[in-house]
């Protein structure tokens, strides 16, 4: 007869925790380009001590200052954070030139940045192709190293947007940034949203990792220096562009007339 005993089996041990296993992140060689056209003269606004960082009242200083106070505050940033990373620096005319080739971590290159870089009157047109082709032979280089390279670009031109060749050999070798700093848009007179959508066309063609790309013509000095810190982040550690919800904006958000009706709707009517 056969016996009628249940079977028991062990419960199934418990699973094993989640780890993330840990890896090291690329030192990063970063190319700054600074366009040196006209419009890098433009005046930017320095909120006056008081001023509540109101663009109204600020001091008047050139975009292209701005660009070096920015540039100076990131390198001395990354550098806290990670002594590792290096940098190079260019310059954009009509066609982009190194200032300073080999990449280092020297604080003093970047202040001789400072010191070198000169705004060009006679620039009419923005050829940024050799600077794409110069990133992906450095590129090449960090590589070979264990490194990575990240171009960002700061642009200025509002009716002019950059050239630059489709170069298949040149795509996702390098991140690419974009800092866009432009007038206001005036019909017949410029065109910061053609040169805009150019921009974001460059970035999505030759970035390797998640590029970003900000845009402000509203000539303040606080929002370049924000949009500089965003840029402290590690190319290999992003998220993507439309994920990113700062920085946060630090004034509290005055309520709109859409707002007190929607309020006034969602209130049931009391019989």
């Amino acid at each position: 007869m056969e016996s009628s005993m249940s079977h028991h089996h062990p419960p199934p041990p418990d699973p094993s925790p989640y780890t993330l296993p840990p890896t090291k992140l690329a030192g990063e060689d970063i190319l700054l380009c600074v366009d040196v056209g006209p419009e890098s003269a433009s005046e930017m606004k320095v909120a006056a001590s008081g001023g509540g960082g109101g663009g109204g009242g600020g001091v008047p200083y050139p975009r292209l200052e701005g660009i070096k106070q920015a540039i100076l505050l990131f390198v001395n940033a990354k550098l806290s954070i990670n002594p590792d990373h290096r940098f190079a620096y260019a310059a954009l005319a009509n066609t982009a030139g190194w200032i300073k080739k080999e990449f280092s971590s020297d604080v003093d290159a970047a202040l001789a940045m400072a010191r070198t870089l000169r705004i060009d009157p006679t620039s009419d047109r923005a050829d940024v192709t050799q600077l794409f082709k110069s990133a992906a032979i450095e590129a090449k280089k960090s590589r070979s190293q264990g490194r990575i390279l990240r171009v960002i670009l700061f642009y200025c031109r509002s009716a002019m947007p950059p050239e630059f060749e489709r170069l298949p050999k040149l795509q996702k070798l390098f991140t690419l940034d974009v800092i866009y700093l432009h007038d206001k848009p005036v019909p017949d007179k410029n065109c910061p949203q053609k040169v805009y959508d150019t921009l974001v066309d460059a970035l999505e063609y030759f970035s390797e990792y998640e590029g970003y790309i900000y845009e402000s013509g509203q000539g303040l000095t606080r929002i370049l220096f924000r949009y500089m810190c965003v840029l402290l982040s590690h190319a290999q550690q992003r998220c993507t562009q439309d994920d990113n919800d700062i920085p946060k904006s630090l004034t509290s958000k005055k309520l709109q007339s859409t707002d007190i009706v929607l309020v006034e709707e969602a209130v049931p009517m009391s019989s």
